[in-house]
Parts: C-alpha cells; structure tokens; sequence
C-alpha cells in the first residue's frame, strides 16, 4: 500500500464481504467468483495484504502476501481461496463451515528494514499495534501481523521473539546481528461475528 493510497473504512468492508463471497463460491462448487469491474478498478493498485480466518475455538486460517507485488483485488482473491483450502496448519475449510467463521481482511505497508548499530536497540525501534514484523536469516522467514501481539499481551521482546519462532529459528536469533528485521503497517478490518457488522480493528489506545 503506497502511502498516498487511502483505504477508508468503507472499502475495508467491501473487501471483507469480497473475500467471503470469494470463498463461499469456490467452496460451494470450485468456481473462482470473476470480481465486478469497478471493484477491480477501485484496488488496482499494488498492495500486500493477508486473510484470516476465525471460527469459536480461535485460528481456522491465515494466508496473504506481505510485499506488494499483485494488484490488492488479485491477492485478496488469492489469498481468501489459500486461507480457507492452503494453511498448512488446518485441514481445508468445508462450506457448511462458513457460518461458525469470521473473515478479517489486512492490508499491509511495504515492509521496510529496521536499521540498528546493535540488534538489543530492535525493541526501541517497534510500536505494539503498529507495527508487523518479518524475521529473516538464511532461507529462513517468518511474519506475525501487528494485530498478533495485541492479541496475545506481548511486549516488543515477546514479539521479536515469536516471530523468530514463526521462521523456525530460535527464540533469541534476533540479536543474531545476520538476522534481518522489518516492520510493516496493516490497516485491519473484520466481521464482529460470521456475515455480521464489518468493523476497523483499532489496535492503538
């Protein structure tokens, strides 16, 4: 999402409600819903973003693109068919599902690395509900997305650190001085209950 892109709040419930129509119909019978034209034209610009998924008992899926690489109507219908069929984690959603889970639709800033002199400055540099993380050493990669920690209580450590576990890495490889550190931004909305009211999620106080 490049900074002079605003998405309001308005949008933010057109694109959840895209993301469970896109979803409900390849569920229903494998067909990939075709996007009407000015839906295509209002988020034609490039932008990361990630869908997830929840249901009563917490995470059901949760798949998206962090850089922005594809047009944001392209990676929400991309991402809304691979959160519900493709997390690793889950078994493949079943329609008869759709009514028990919530959709969440975030759409993310390009990262951008945090540059530090010392890796014990990188908690200084992070706002809690701000900002996401993506961890990288190696062939290694994990993201946690910034309504993650708020979610959970962590403070900026805690989040270093779980993300360092998102990539498969120990705990500590943040201060790991080979190990890169970016943050991004995400504007989040969700269903307050499945096909319910579409809120923005404030994470800040």
């Amino acid at each position: 999402m490049k900074d002079d892109i605003i998405i309001t709040e308005g949008d933010g419930k057109t694109l959840v409600k895209s993301a469970r129509r896109i979803v409900t119909e390849f569920l229903k019978d494998g067909t990939r819903l075709i996007l009407e034209k000015n839906f295509q034209e209002n988020f034609s610009f490039k932008s990361g973003v990630f869908v997830t998924l929840n249901n009563p008992l917490g995470l059901r899926g949760c798949i998206g693109y962090p850089l922005p690489d594809k047009k944001l109507f392209d990676a929400l219908e991309e991402a809304s068919i691979a959160a519900a069929t493709e997390d690793p984690r889950f078994p493949p959603v079943k329609f008869e599902e759709l009514d028990s889970i919530t959709f969440e639709v975030t759409v993310l800033t390009p990262p951008k690395k945090i540059d530090v002199k010392d890796p014990i400055e990188y908690p200084s540099k992070i706002k809690i509900g701000k900002d996401g993380l993506i961890v990288k050493f190696g062939c290694n990669s994990g993201l946690l997305l910034p309504q993650v920690p708020v979610e959970y209580g962590w403070n900026e450590k805690e989040f270093l650190e779980h993300t360092c576990e998102k990539a498969g890495l120990p705990k500590d490889y943040w201060k790991n001085k080979e190990t890169q550190i970016q943050k991004f931004q995400g504007l989040v909305f969700k269903e307050t209950e499945p096909m319910g009211e579409i809120i923005q999620e404030k994470l800040l106080d």
